[in-house]
């Protein structure tokens, strides 16, 4: 089952461009990436996709319905988490969780004690005292804490430190198996790699490649690494050349042979030859 489809999905803001024919589906049980750099239009189709903003053309569809006409529908199965979230003024964790879980008309007090807990967030503390990772905790735990059978996530990692940022996958990992569907935005292109099977990026509002991690990281070039003394002028293929010191860097994808023959004729110590990571790869999407 298609969990999220967009036919030609458009938006303007008046004669300025937010996104521009999107054809995309989502399938049941998915953790699906969205890539691109800031002002790509990755929120922009979220937020058209959850009816904050009215599509100028086209069309989209999550769980089979209109996003346009049964938009309440949808929300009520859906978490969402903003890339930036904001809470009423001088009300507790506590109290912004109720709140949300009341929204939904549900009694949501259990999972949001093990989100906290999880998440190591007080929820005695002020909303309006927290730090920025802290209050994005509490985003979190205000999308998660109804089990909902989608969830749609726009950056969720900033300003969550190292081990914050371990244990929210770990949760989406264990919710993904349980069958919650994933959307997740980001430009942070090592959480895409590591968590998603399939993505999709988005470049100038527009989607550029879309296919399963496997098959955007797939390539013929190589990532080189040497350390020592070696002549590469001249060499055909190479890309992304840098020089430090005795160590020698670039992207290949050129004759084989002439790399292994230019590496007898130097004074190598050391050479590593490995695929490129997605961040590399991404960048030649946006050449």
């Amino acid at each position: 089952m298609e969990i999220i489809k967009m036919n030609n999905l458009t938006k303007y803001y008046g004669k300025a461009r937010g996104i521009i024919d999107l054809n995309l589906a989502i399938n049941e049980g998915e953790c699906f990436g969205f890539m691109g750099p800031n002002g790509a239009g990755k929120s922009t189709t979220i937020r058209t996709l959850l009816g904050l903003i009215s599509p100028t053309s086209g069309s989209a569809a999550i769980f089979g319905k209109d996003i346009v006409k049964e938009n309440k529908n949808i929300l009520a199965e859906v978490g969402y988490l903003p890339s930036e979230a904001l809470f009423y003024p001088h009300m507790k964790v506590k109290d912004a969780l109720k709140l949300s879980a009341d929204l939904r008309k549900q009694n949501c007090s259990e999972e949001s004690r093990v989100l906290c807990e999880r998440l190591q967030l007080d929820p005695n503390r002020k909303v309006e005292e927290l730090s920025f990772g802290n209050r994005k905790k509490v985003a979190i735990c205000c999308a998660l804490q109804s089990n909902p059978k989608l969830l749609i996530l726009d950056e969720p990692t900033g300003g969550l430190d190292p081990l914050m940022q371990h244990e929210f996958f770990e949760i989406l990992k264990e919710r993904n198996r349980k069958g919650t569907t994933i959307f997740l935005s980001s430009h942070i292109l090592s959480e895409v790699q590591n968590n998603c099977t399939r993505a999709a990026v988005i470049r100038e509002g527009k989607i550029i490649a879309c296919d399963s991690v496997g098959a955007l990281t797939k390539t013929s070039a190589k990532r080189v690494v040497i350390y020592g003394k070696v002549d590469v002028n001249g060499l055909t293929g190479i890309k992304d050349l840098t020089e430090i010191g005795n160590k020698t860097a670039f992207l290949y994808n050129g004759d084989v042979k002439e790399l292994i023959h230019r590496l007898n004729c130097g004074e190598v110590t050391d050479v590593t030859i490995s695929e490129p990571d997605l961040e590399e790869i991404f960048l030649h999407y946006y050449e």
